[in-house]
């Protein structure tokens, strides 16, 4: 991963979104030498969310499995939301 200090970004923006999204690359942005951010192209950030997306999934499954080994019972949404007055 590239880094990039912050003052640079704003100088050469045009360059590094073109390095980020037609090459691919990776670039931290920093500020006073520590990353503040990250710049990836579209497809890095949608498989990211994908994997999220799935790690989610899995987790709720686990979660749902134990509650059911226990005997317990899932609370339907709309009546947590009206616990949690949304």
């Amino acid at each position: 991963m590239g880094k990039v200090a912050a003052r640079e970004f704003r100088n050469e923006v045009s360059d590094i979104l073109n390095r980020v999204a037609y090459g691919g690359e990776r670039i931290v942005i920093t500020r006073r030498g520590k990353g503040v951010a990250v710049l990836v192209s579209v497809e890095d950030a949608e498989a990211l969310e994908e994997l999220e997306n799935r790690l989610d999934i899995r987790e709720a499954r686990r979660v749902l499995a134990e509650a059911d080994r226990k005997g317990e019972k899932p609370i339907p949404w709309k009546q947590a939301k009206k616990a949690l007055g949304l």
